[in-house]
C-alpha cells in the first residue's frame, strides 16, 4: 500500500508517554514467544508474512504496556503479545474472544491473560455480508494500545463505528490504535471478490471521525504481486496478500 506523504502526520515519540524508550527488550521477547513451544507448525509458517517484530516495532509496542487485542479469533498474534507484556504489562482481550477462552485460557504462561467483561453482541442479518456489532462498554480503559488484525472487513457500517468507539473508549490520551486489513481498491464497488478486502481510505476516513488522529502508515506488509482482484483465500494470494498497517492516536 502507498499513501501520499501529504496526509501523513510526523509519528510521536513513544517516550513522551512515559513508556520504555528502546524496543530491545520487546524485540527479545517477541523472538522468544515466536520459538514457544505453544505455537503450532502453521502458525509459525506464517512469520515470514505477518512479520510480527517489524509490525510491533511500527506500532510502538513496550513490555511495560497495557494493551488491548480486539477480535483475537485463534489466538495467533495473542500468543505472541501474552507473553511480552506478561512480566511488566498487561494484556486484555474484547470482542469475539471465545476461541481464545476456549484454547489458551487455562495454558502455562497465560495465567495474566484477562478477557474483559464486556456487553458486546454481534449479529448478522440473513443474506448480510458483513456482521453488526453492538456495545456500550468494553472493560478495560486507559490502555496504551488497541490492536485489531485483519478483522475491519468483517464488519457492517454500524459494526465498525462501534469497534472504533470501543477503541476510543479502551485507550487512555495519547493511546495507540493499531490496525492491519486486506487492501482493497479505493473506492471499488463491493463484490464477492473484494468481500474480505477494505478501502485503506476509507479507514482513515471513518477512524478519523470517531476523533482519532492519523499518526502513521508502514508498507510492511506491502505486496507488489496482489493485484487486488481476487478473494483473500483464493490460491494466489492466500498468505500473501497486501495489508494496510496504519496507527491512530486518541489525542491528549
Amino acid at each position: 500500500m502507498r499513501l501520499s506523504s501529504a496526509i501523513l502526520i510526523s509519528s510521536l515519540a513513544l517516550s513522551a508517554n512515559g513508556w520504555a524508550d528502546s524496543f530491545d527488550s520487546t524485540k527479545s521477547k517477541i523472538e522468544a514467544a515466536m520459538k514457544a513451544d505453544i505455537r503450532t507448525e502453521k502458525e509459525t509458517a506464517r512469520d515470514h508474512n505477518r512479520k510480527p517484530v517489524e509490525t510491533m516495532e511500527f506500532f510502538g509496542l513496550r513490555d511495560d504496556m497495557k494493551i488491548v487485542e480486539f477480535i483475537p479469533g485463534g489466538g495467533w498474534y495473542t500468543k505472541l503479545l501474552v507473553p511480552v507484556v506478561a512480566e511488566k504489562g498487561e494484556y486484555h482481550a474484547a470482542l469475539g474472544t471465545s476461541r481464545i477462552s476456549k484454547s489458551l485460557a487455562d495454558k502455562a504462561g497465560f495465567e495474566k491473560m484477562n478477557i474483559t467483561e464486556n456487553d458486546a453482541k454481534f449479529s448478522r442479518e440473513p443474506g448480510a455480508r458483513f456482521s453488526d456489532l453492538e456495545l456500550s462498554k468494553i472493560g478495560v480503559k486507559d490502555a496504551d494500545i488497541v490492536f485489531t488484525f485483519r478483522n475491519y472487513h468483517n464488519l457492517s457500517d454500524s459494526g465498525r463505528a462501534a469497534m472504533n468507539k470501543g477503541a476510543w473508549m479502551a485507550l487512555k490520551p495519547g493511546g495507540i490504535y493499531a490496525v492491519v486489513d486486506h487492501t482493497a481498491r479505493h473506492m471499488e464497488v463491493g463484490n464477492n471478490s473484494n468481500r474480505r478486502r477494505f478501502d485503506p481510505v476509507k479507514a482513515i476516513k471513518e477512524i478519523q471521525d470517531q476523533g482519532f488522529e492519523f499518526v502513521d502508515y508502514s508498507d510492511i506488509h506491502y505486496r507488489e504481486d496482489d493485484e487486488l482482484r481476487y478473494e483473500v483465500g483464493a490460491k494466489s494470494v492466500s498468505g500473501n496478500t497486501d495489508r494496510w498497517t496504519l496507527k491512530f492516536r486518541k489525542p491528549k
